[in-house]
């Protein structure tokens, strides 16, 4: 075979496990030690004027199946622009078609954000007036866990994202939200940061993020199951953030990640937990639906279903968080489709509607946070 295959790089996962002409049979690698899998990254060389057809044939036992119907592959010729291609999901293998104008060609399940990028945005935005930099500690593969702080105000405001390495989404609303926030002439940013001081984690998983896991850390643990007793030696990463919350406060948390089945922009809360009020509740319902207004990027009527009274899971962060703080606590739920409200039929849901997103969320904050 001419044509070759690797994910020997940043964020990588595939395995090939046959061919057949211009028929190529993949596998998802699984998480280490653990049984999650559905993030796919890799490069295909040497097939310039060729259509190939690519098969990931383990995506029937993948940890979220019913996220594959309706579903499109990314690719990307420059590593910048993320397209989709034609796929299709059947009998538990997932297919894609793609002509090679070129030599090469990445794929993935969605447009990756490199712990190269990373360590890039946190040098741009450490180095802006105004912006302070903290190293909260380092992960189990002795990678560094960054955190930015922005602002001056009373209130104390924490954005944290990809908990789930394989919801690039995240990290790309992240970049969004820096960028918003350190805007010069940006008059809402200068309001909210006068109110509030903002705390952004923008990669809670560094190790999985560069192994190419889909939700685990390099020790196999899924980092939002983690935050009723996080510990140094399986969950550093909540351990750390999550003692950095208890020495500022926490007001207003947003935690930002993506879902495989929901093909739309959507809100989970802490319904449930044990100091749950009407109060505090309505000041969560209240943001989303100033979100809706902000933008056709974001809806109401879809989403996970809540938590009855008393039976929130204080091990996810947005329940441990309302509880222990008394705060404003949100989970951010992104497509690997896209936002159907509001579809692209070339690009899906992208990095690039992913910043415009974190832009409009905090416009809301910033009107609102008299009222958080």
């Amino acid at each position: 075979m001419t044509i070759q295959i690797t994910s020997a790089f940043d964020s990588g996962n595939i395995r090939l496990v046959g061919h057949d002409g211009d028929r190529i049979d993949l596998e998802i690698i699984a998480d280490h030690q653990s049984d999650f899998f559905q993030w796919f990254h890799f490069r295909v060389a040497g097939a310039r004027g060729r259509t190939l057809t690519l098969r990931i044939m383990n995506a029937g036992q993948s940890a979220y199946a019913f996220g594959w119907p309706n579903y499109r592959t990314r690719v990307s010729t420059d590593r910048q622009a993320w397209r989709t291609t034609d796929t299709h999901y059947a009998d538990g293998v997932l297919t894609f078609t793609y002509t090679f104008e070129g030599d090469a060609a990445w794929f993935a399940y969605f447009a990756p954000y490199s712990m190269e990028r990373h360590h890039d945005l946190i040098a741009r935005i450490a180095g802006l007036p105004g912006v302070r930099h903290r190293q909260l500690g380092q992960t189990l593969d002795g990678q560094p866990l960054d955190m930015l702080t922005i602002g001056e105000g009373p209130k104390s405001v924490w954005l944290y994202a990809r908990q789930h390495p394989g919801e690039s989404m995240a990290e790309w609303w992240a970049e969004g939200a820096l960028e918003w926030l350190t805007d010069a002439g940006n008059a809402k940013a200068k309001a909210l940061l006068a109110k509030a001081t903002v705390h952004v984690v923008p990669n809670m998983n560094p190790d999985g993020s560069r192994r190419g896991h889909l939700r685990t850390n390099a020790a196999g643990v899924n980092l939002n199951r983690e935050w009723h007793a996080p510990t140094m030696e399986q969950s550093p990463e909540v351990f750390l953030v999550k003692a950095a919350m208890d020495e500022t406060g926490v007001d207003f948390a947003m935690d930002v990640h993506g879902d495989e089945a929901i093909p739309a922009n959507f809100l989970a809360g802490f319904e449930g937990i044990p100091s749950w009020t009407d109060e505090l509740g309505q000041k969560f319902y209240d943001f989303g639906t100033a979100l809706e207004a902000e933008t056709p990027d974001f809806q109401t009527e879809k989403g996970y279903e809540k938590s009855k009274p008393g039976q929130a899971n204080l091990s996810m962060s947005t329940n441990q968080v309302a509880e222990r703080f008394g705060a404003v606590s949100m989970t951010l739920e992104m497509p690997f489709k896209d936002h159907d409200p509001n579809a692209d039929a070339e690009y899906a849901w992208s990095p690039e509607r992913s910043k415009k997103l974190a832009h409009s969320c905090l416009n809301v904050l910033s009107d609102r946070i008299d009222l958080i």
